[in-house]
């Protein structure tokens, strides 16, 4: 049982950016949303293209809980993107953030990027037994495949946990990473959308079409996930 009386909006996270744009990828993608990215990554995968957000560089800046959730407010979107970095990482605090996030009445969807080696129990313990959270709040878990680097870092349990609301995205460097992800959903099977991402640099998306028709992964209910915010957009450009 989360402790939500304990929590306080003054509690302060070491922050990245708050902007808005639309949202490149997942079911939401095309949806106006206001990004909230906070500092720091427990992992370091080979591909990562927002090295910026976690050390060795340093947080743009430290925020109050009460003050994200006016940035939020000023942007008004119904949508959320809570991501990092790796945003669930600090404990009691991305608990009270996702908390108090999820009580404000103008917004409908917080999906939260998370790595796939956080403990999802307490996130998910804080959905079950809070109404407003359990309505909004969703988790994207990027599994990290072998050539991210990091696939000894998974926690596996978070799998079985995942809803049907979740999803769980497979971010495919080459054919390795797409059979290892197979293998992965025979062994653990998940009640969560599965999304296929291509590396940007290493995997054409066509290729990466061709592997999805041809093995038809989660009974052919698995898709392509394009991050179309790097085909309206430069793929170096931050804040969009």
């Amino acid at each position: 049982m989360i402790d939500t009386a304990s929590f306080t909006a003054d509690l302060r996270l070491p922050m990245v950016e708050i902007f808005e744009t639309v949202e490149g990828e997942g079911k939401m993608a095309g949806y106006p949303a206001t990004f909230v990215r906070v500092f720091n990554c427990n992992l370091r995968c080979t591909w990562c293209d927002t090295k910026y957000s976690y050390a060795p560089e340093k947080p743009a800046f430290t925020e109050s809980i009460s003050c994200i959730l006016d940035k939020v407010q000023e942007y008004g979107n119904g949508v959320i993107c809570l991501t990092g970095g790796e945003p669930l990482m600090h404990g009691d605090r991305s608990l009270a953030l996702v908390y108090y996030l999820a009580q404000l009445e103008n917004v409908w969807d917080i999906h939260i990027e998370t790595n796939g080696a956080v403990d999802l129990r307490p996130f998910l313990s804080l959905c079950e037994q809070d109404g407003q959270v359990n309505q909004k709040v969703r988790f994207v878990m990027d599994y990290k495949l072998p050539g991210s680097g990091e696939t000894d870092k998974m926690h596996l349990p978070n799998l079985q946990m995942l809803r049907e609301q979740d999803e769980l995205k497979f971010v495919v460097r080459d054919t390795e990473d797409f059979l290892f992800a197979l293998g992965t959903l025979e062994k653990h099977p998940t009640k969560a959308a599965v999304l296929f991402s291509p590396v940007w640099e290493t995997m054409p998306p066509a290729k990466l079409v061709a592997l999805l028709l041809h093995h038809r992964p989660q009974q052919g209910k698995a898709r392509l996930n394009m991050q179309i915010h790097k085909v309206i957009w430069d793929p170096e450009m931050r804040g969009v």
